[in-house]
């Protein structure tokens, strides 16, 4: 694929993250320049209500206006930011009132596309796949309120791809009610979780695909290695490309499962914010290596975000 080199902004609004990425595309490389983040927990309630909360939305216009200052700063003569791509994901997918967040986000000049379920598997594969080249990969992307999962070889079309409505806030939610949540929830969560994606992973082996590697992003799959680690500060040099065992994610799993809410917060190297929903998050990447039959996987850095960039720079080709 053809790419225009030149500064380009990425803004991703995902049912518990809201997130933005400046980058310069040089040479067919997504060279960072700045990032923000925020836990917004845009898709409270959502899975119930069918509705974003007044609350929620300003939580993210908040963010927003932040990430705005920044990629004002970024904008400068020498490096112009050629355009500033602002995409939604679940929790506005299934909300009634995605317009309404949508306008209010057009007064701050961010026009905002609440994108498909196959387009947010193609776009998180497109940037977690570069650092894989000649790899037959699997790539997940666990989010608050869907998991996207594709299969297939860098620089090519995918072989398979599925957006589940299975999510680590969709999960809690249905599921994690007691504070630490019970071996029953859990249990019943679990088996939610297979019975949503097995028939995904049966059409994958009946198509003869062989998995090399099994590529994780977002929050979940960095969380275990920022906790594995105790980092204190995240390092996201440290995160990226390491390599997370089936034992090691099941050892941290029953370590947070077993804690209270508050005695998670407190956990070294997760943020606070993530707590309430990183066990779910953690039993659905469970799920996802058992059916896979993988004994691990790789964290990939580069996800959504870096596939916003990338489509972007190629439309400008």
């Amino acid at each position: 694929m053809t790419l225009v080199d030149g500064r380009y902004a990425a803004l991703d609004i995902g049912t518990v993250t809201c997130r933005l990425l400046v980058a310069d595309v040089e040479g067919g490389r997504v060279c960072e320049v700045a990032k923000e983040y925020a836990i917004t927990d845009l898709g409270v309630g959502v899975d119930a209500s069918g509705r974003l909360s007044e609350e929620a939305m300003e939580r993210v216009l908040s963010t927003v206006d932040r990430c705005r200052a920044t990629l004002e700063r970024c904008d400068t003569a020498a490096h112009p930011v050629r355009r500033l791509i602002a995409m939604a994901t679940s929790a506005a997918r299934d909300a009634a009132n995605a317009d309404e967040f949508a306008r209010r986000l057009a007064d701050r000049g961010v026009t905002l596309t609440v994108i498909p379920g196959w387009r947010e598997a193609a776009l998180s594969f497109m940037g977690a796949a570069a650092d894989f080249p000649d790899e037959n990969l699997l790539v997940v992307d666990i989010g608050g309120g869907s998991t996207e999962i594709v299969a297939g070889r860098a620089g090519l079309p995918p072989v398979a791809s599925h957006s589940f409505n299975v999510g680590c806030r969709r999960v809690t939610e249905r599921f994690c009610h007691a504070d630490p949540p019970t071996a029953l929830e859990l249990s019943e969560a679990r088996q939610w979780i297979h019975a949503e994606m097995a028939p995904f992973f049966c059409d994958l082996r009946e198509r003869g695909f062989a998995v090399d590697r099994l590529v994780a992003v977002a929050g979940t799959a960095t969380s275990v290695v920022a906790v594995r680690e105790a980092m204190e500060v995240y390092d996201s040099a440290r995160v990226h490309k390491a390599h997370v065992s089936a034992d090691e994610l099941r050892a941290i799993e029953v370590r947070l499962a077993t804690e209270t809410l508050e005695q998670r917060r407190g956990t070294v190297g997760l943020d606070p914010k993530r707590a309430g929903v990183i066990v779910a998050g953690l039993v659905i990447l469970e799920e996802v290596l058992a059916l896979a039959g993988v004994d691990g996987y790789t964290v990939s850095e580069s996800d959504i975000l870096h596939g916003m960039i990338l489509e972007a720079a190629g439309r400008d080709a």
